[in-house]
C-alpha cells in the first residue's frame, strides 16, 4: 500500500514536469528518450493521391482520415516506417473506417517521404473475410537470418480482430499467411480478439533480427493482458497455456498505476544485456489505477524478461516513461490521448521509438546514448 501511494505521488510530480528524458527510472531501460524539436508530428492525415480500393470499387483518399501506430525498419542506409492509414467513408467512430498499410522513408529517421499508394490494403485474396471492410492495422516488423522480413498486423473485419503474418523480401510486396493462431489447437484461437505481436529478436548492425531461444521463436500479443506463443517458422504460431487450459498471462495491469487498465505489447522485444525488453503501452483507469492520469489514457512503461525464459518476468517501470502531453497527442480520434509505441529503430547511432498519437497522426522519439 505504502508502495502504491509512493507511486501515485511520483506519477502527480511527473505529470507537472515536461516530458523532457533527463532521467530513466532503472538502469536497463532504453532511453531516455525525447521528442526532437518542432518536427512532430512527422506523418499526418492528406487528402493526397487516390488509391484505386479493390473493395470499393473505384479510386479514394485512403489515408484523409488518419495515419497512426507504425511499424519502422532500418534498409540500406534509410528508415522505413509502414503506417497504418484510414480513409473518410466509414462510420465516424473509432473503427468504423477501412485501414490500409502505407510506407515513408527517410534519410534521417526525422523527415519522411511518403509512397503514393498503400503496400498492404484489404483485396480480392485469400484473406477477405478477416479484413473486409475494417482492413489491416497495427504492424510490427522484424527481419529473419535470410533477410526477409516478417509482419504481425491486426485483421479487421469489423466482427473480430485476428493478429495475423506477413512475409515480404523488399517491404513494398507482402504475401498475407492469414491469422497467426488458426492451426493451433485445431483453430481454437482463430476466432478469439487476438493482436499486437511483438516478437523477440536481437540487434544486429541497424537490424532487429527474430531471435531463437530454446531451440524456437517467441512472440508477445494481446490486451488487455500480454500473452506469449511459440512459433517454429515465424509463420504459424502456438500461444501456451496454463494448467486451466486458458492463455498464460506474463504481463498483467496493476491496480494503483498508469497501467491500471490494460497492457499490450509495443514494439518488437529485443534481446539486451539485461534481459528481454518489451516496451509496452498501457492505459489507466481513473477508478483504480492513478486518477490525476486520466480515464483511458495510453502512457508506456517497460518489462524485462529472462533472456533464457521469456516467460519469467525479472523487473518493469513503475512509472510510464512517455505519456500524451503535446496537442496533437491529445486531439484526434482518440481524445483522451494516446503516445502508442509501435516502431523502435537503431539509426546512426541514435534509438527511435515511432509512435501513433490520439489514433490520428505519427510522431517520433529520440534517444542519443552518447549525450548520456
Amino acid at each position: 500500500m505504502l508502495k502504491q501511494l509512493f507511486n501515485k505521488l511520483t506519477v502527480v510530480l511527473l505529470l507537472l514536469i515536461p516530458f523532457t528524458g533527463s532521467s530513466q527510472e532503472k538502469e536497463w531501460m532504453l532511453g531516455p528518450f525525447e521528442r526532437p524539436g518542432s518536427i512532430n508530428p512527422i506523418i499526418v492525415p492528406r487528402k493526397g493521391p487516390l488509391f484505386y480500393c479493390p473493395m470499393n470499387k473505384k479510386e479514394l483518399y485512403w489515408e484523409e482520415m488518419a495515419t497512426f501506430n507504425p511499424a519502422s525498419v532500418v534498409r540500406d542506409g534509410r528508415v522505413y516506417v509502414l503506417y497504418r492509414s484510414e480513409d473518410k467513408l466509414g462510420e465516424m467512430i473509432i473503427g468504423g473506417h477501412t485501414s490500409r498499410i502505407g510506407m515513408a522513408v527517410s534519410d534521417d529517421g526525422l523527415n519522411f517521404e511518403r509512397r503514393p499508394h498503400p503496400v498492404m490494403f484489404p483485396d480480392h485474396d485469400s484473406q477477405k473475410e478477416y479484413e473486409w471492410p475494417g482492413g489491416v492495422e497495427d504492424p510490427r516488423i522484424v527481419e529473419t537470418d535470410h533477410g526477409k522480413y516478417v509482419m504481425t498486423y491486426t485483421q479487421w473485419n469489423r466482427d473480430t480482430p485476428r493478429l495475423a503474418i506477413a512475409t515480404s523480401s523488399d517491404l513494398k510486396n507482402w504475401k498475407k499467411h492469414g491469422p497467426a493462431f488458426s492451426e493451433a489447437y485445431d483453430g481454437k484461437y482463430l476466432d478469439m480478439d487476438t493482436k499486437a505481436g511483438a516478437i523477440i529478436c536481437r540487434l544486429e548492425g541497424n537490424s532487429f533480427i527474430a531471435e531463437k531461444i530454446n531451440g524456437q521463436y517467441w512472440m508477445y500479443f494481446n490486451v488487455p493482458y500480454v500473452h506469449i506463443a511459440v512459433s517454429n517458422d515465424l509463420i504459424n504460431w502456438k500461444p501456451l497455456e496454463d494448467d486451466r487450459g486458458e492463455l498464460l498471462r506474463v504481463l498483467s495491469p496493476r491496480p494503483g498505476y498508469f497501467d491500471s487498465w490494460l497492457v499490450e505489447p509495443g514494439p518488437p522485444a529485443l534481446v539486451t544485456e539485461h534481459g528481454i525488453l518489451l516496451i509496452y503501452n498501457a492505459g489507466n483507469s481513473i477508478h483504480t489505477g492513478i486518477p490525476e492520469l486520466g480515464h483511458r489514457l495510453y502512457t508506456a512503461g517497460q518489462a524485462l524478461y529472462d533472456s533464457e525464459n521469456p516467460l519469467k518476468l525479472i523487473d518493469r517501470t513503475d512509472n510510464f516513461f512517455i505519456r500524451p502531453e503535446k496537442e496533437y497527442e491529445r486531439t484526434g480520434q482518440y481524445e483522451d490521448g494516446t503516445t502508442f509505441l509501435e516502431g523502435l529503430s537503431y539509426f546512426n547511432n541514435k534509438w527511435f521509438i515511432y509512435y501513433g498519437t490520439a489514433d490520428s497522426r505519427v510522431a517520433v522519439i529520440v534517444w542519443n546514448p552518447a549525450t548520456d
